[in-house]
């Protein structure tokens, strides 16, 4: 190849001296455009990518520890005892004898309804039992004057048989009027309308001047107990069977008699001081739902539950002093529903394990197997990373753990 320089002393052929010239002068200049490219080129050499930097992630190092059992169950309070108080004769209330939102007793006349017609009704009564009672008196009179005449044949079969019956129908309206009377005194009492249970008696629309129907559908009064008090909750057939096993092999703190104790926290995260009992549970199973409606009793001395109110039943199940807590943000659910965890091995790799939950404390999952103390579960970023990826962990404190990201 000719240097530069003999390249740029030889004399450039005129464009216009023809065709054979025009060739000559392009074939000189292709040497000077290519030998700058050249030399660029050949000065750029090929860098090798550089690897991804590992991604962070926060990791949890399981440890066992001790944990209390129970299994928290919702439910409502519902009245030990309750009257829903409603007229059994029609009239018109002249009194109302008690303070909406008191304590009333059993027997305690709470309504006063007009009771002259029904006092009327009892007098009329009264007086016919009265009359039947001497038409009985005088058939008995004569039945007895008839009976040895009927022997001695001084009167005929026929009069005496009639005489018998005579008295007999005496004595029968003897007791229809006892009857009638003690129906007239029975409408008379319900006049007078009384609490049937001890309780509280709740607010009423109905005050003086008002008419009551008897039998009406709609109560004037509702009158609640309110110590004891029932808790009812719905629990799964399954957890009601595992139950009753930790009852029966004394797992279960009891409360009495053969019976489990329950405690009990309020709407207000509040815990209620007194514990109850499980006092019975339903014969049946609802197949829509599989589970089942169980009851604890719960004094209440202070009147602090009332019917209606939202709490959760805890049932004390013993305490399992090798437990692995695995945060809930933790546990993810693959297509079939089965839960694993992201946990990072010894060389900062990624691998999925797949676990068994046995229930919720707090916000954590109590796992029984898929995972053992030392492993390092992944709680942060698991949306960044896959099985087999190298990640650069960093250990999460305890107030981090159960973040959800």
């Amino acid at each position: 190849m000719p240097s530069f320089e003999k390249m740029f002393q030889t004399p450039a052929q005129p464009v216009f001296s023809g065709t054979k010239s025009r060739f000559r002068l392009t074939s000189a200049l292709v040497p000077v455009v290519l030998a700058p490219a050249l030399l660029v080129g050949g000065c750029q050499k090929k860098q090798a990518p550089s690897a991804p930097m590992p991604q962070g992630v926060e990791v949890l190092t399981l440890h066992k520890q001790a944990v209390t059992l129970e299994t928290s169950l919702p439910g409502r309070t519902s009245p030990y005892e309750q009257a829903q108080i409603r007229p059994q004769v029609s009239g018109v209330i002249v009194s109302r004898d008690f303070q909406q939102g008191a304590d009333v007793k059993a027997g305690q006349q709470l309504f006063q309804i007009f009771s002259a017609p029904y006092q009327a009704a009892y007098d009329q009564a009264h007086a016919s039992l009265l009359n039947a009672q001497a038409a009985a008196t005088r058939a008995e009179g004569q039945l007895r004057r008839y009976r040895p005449l009927a022997a001695a044949h001084a009167v005929s079969s026929q009069d005496y048989d009639n005489t018998l019956a005579t008295a007999k129908q005496a004595e029968a309206q003897v007791e229809q009027a006892k009857a009638n009377l003690e129906s007239a005194a029975v409408n008379l009492n319900y006049t007078h309308v009384r609490a049937p249970i001890d309780g509280r008696i709740g607010r009423t629309l109905y005050t003086q001047g008002t008419l009551l129907t008897a039998g009406q559908t709609q109560p004037i009064a509702v009158v609640t107990r309110l110590d004891p008090v029932y808790v009812d909750v719905n629990l799964a057939a399954t957890d009601m069977l595992r139950l009753k096993r930790e009852l029966a092999s004394g797992q279960i703190e009891r409360q009495g008699d053969d019976a489990a104790a329950v405690g009990l926290t309020l709407e207000d995260e509040s815990s209620f001081p007194a514990k109850g009992k499980l006092e019975l549970s339903e014969v049946t199973v609802d197949p829509a739902t599989g589970t089942l409606v169980m009851r604890a009793v719960f004094p209440n001395p202070d009147h602090l539950l009332l019917s209606g109110m939202f709490v959760h039943a805890h049932i004390r199940e013993g305490l399992d002093p090798n437990a692995l807590l695995v945060p809930q943000v933790a546990v993810q659910r693959d297509s079939k529903g089965s839960p694993y965890v992201m946990v990072v091995d010894g060389e900062n790799k990624v691998q999925m394990r797949t676990i068994k939950t046995s229930r919720t404390i707090k916000d954590s999952w109590l796992v029984t197997d898929g995972v053992k103390e030392g492993d390092r579960i992944v709680v942060s970023g698991l949306q960044k990373i896959r099985p087999g990826v190298k990640v650069a962990p960093q250990e999460s404190s305890s107030g981090s753990a159960g973040k959800a990201e």
